[in-house]
């Protein structure tokens, strides 16, 4: 298992210093001058020169990449150009609002959809797929919902209408019933927007083995049916599910981003937003790569949950 863990943990390294290039030349692919860019078109010269060496944009090329390589490596991200906090504090101050949230939703959107998806395919593996149907076409049906009009529509409802959930306000990690109302609304939407993709994919899985050699001996030799649905189909259909998880928490800290913005949440995605909309592009550059970061080490996690979801696959 060590020696498993240390092939895929190499595999990721590539992956990790692609997306690192990426970013760096993020900001070194602008049209023009980028410190003019970054300045703005009313900023003096003296100004523009004087952005350009905080920046090192006046040095060759491979020698800045040299320079952001071991900066990356000792997580400094350079400064905010609008604060002049550095972009790593600011960026661990937002973190624990945007994995919270993100995980939250993944595993409530999970506990609801699977057991959903996994009775849809008995119902229909019996013949009786009324249910089944009605999972489906509501499935496609919240699919096509924009998740910003979802958020808009909850906030009307059940903040501005019927006063049960706030829209906005501080983080009150010391009180956990205020910061569960606070972020009750942001988890909704991003839930909701995962539950149809995890049930589909579920129905799909789960009735495909239903159908196995092994699930009818199972039922022959009188085990119970629920345990013949949730022990054996759904345990050897979660290869699937896993990869949607997975797949899944990259999608929700996409998500984030719009979802932050809209009920003022002091996340990574309103940091992001912010640094767009003032040219911080350190900052841009060190979200972005935190964000690609997560997902990429997440789905390394996928790999190892793998082997302990079917032993198959540690061949």
């Amino acid at each position: 298992m060590t020696g498993q863990f240390a092939h895929k943990g190499l595999r990721v390294v590539p992956t990790v210093l692609g997306v690192i290039t990426l970013v760096f030349l993020m900001l070194r692919l602008l049209p023009g001058d980028p410190a003019a860019y970054i300045a703005g078109e009313h900023a003096s010269a003296e100004a523009v020169a004087a952005l350009r060496a905080k920046l090192g944009l006046n040095q060759p090329l491979d020698q800045q990449y040299v320079n952001y390589l071991a900066k990356v490596v000792r997580l400094d991200f350079g400064r905010s150009l609008v604060n002049g906090r550095p972009v790593m504090t600011m960026i661990e101050s937002a973190l624990p609002t945007t994995v919270v949230i993100g995980l939250i939703s993944l595993v409530l959107s999970f506990a609801i959809a699977v057991p959903l998806g996994t009775v849809a395919a008995y119902l229909a593996s019996r013949g009786r797929g009324s249910f089944d149907q009605v999972l489906t076409v509501s499935a496609m049906g919240i699919d096509m919902v924009p998740g910003f009009w979802l958020a808009l529509v909850l906030m009307l409802v059940l903040s501005l209408r019927l006063h049960l959930l706030p829209a906005t306000g501080p983080m009150e990690w010391h009180d956990p019933v205020a910061l569960i109302r606070r972020m009750a609304l942001p988890i909704m939407v991003l839930s909701i927007s995962q539950v149809a993709t995890v049930a589909r994919v579920t129905r799909t899985s789960v009735l495909e083995v239903l159908h196995e050699d092994y699930v009818r001996t199972a039922r022959a030799m009188g085990t119970p049916e629920m345990a013949v649905l949730f022990h054996h189909a759904l345990r050897n259909a979660a290869l699937p599910v896993v990869t949607i998880a997975g797949l899944g928490f990259g999608r929700l800290l996409g998500g984030t981003v719009i979802i932050e913005t809209i009920f003022a949440l002091p996340g990574m995605g309103t940091i992001l937003i912010n640094g767009i909309n003032g040219r911080d592009y350190p900052v841009v550059q060190g979200v972005v790569l935190m964000y690609a970061s997560l997902f990429v080490f997440v789905n390394l996690a996928t790999d190892f949950l793998y082997a302990r979801v079917d032993p198959r696959t540690r061949l």
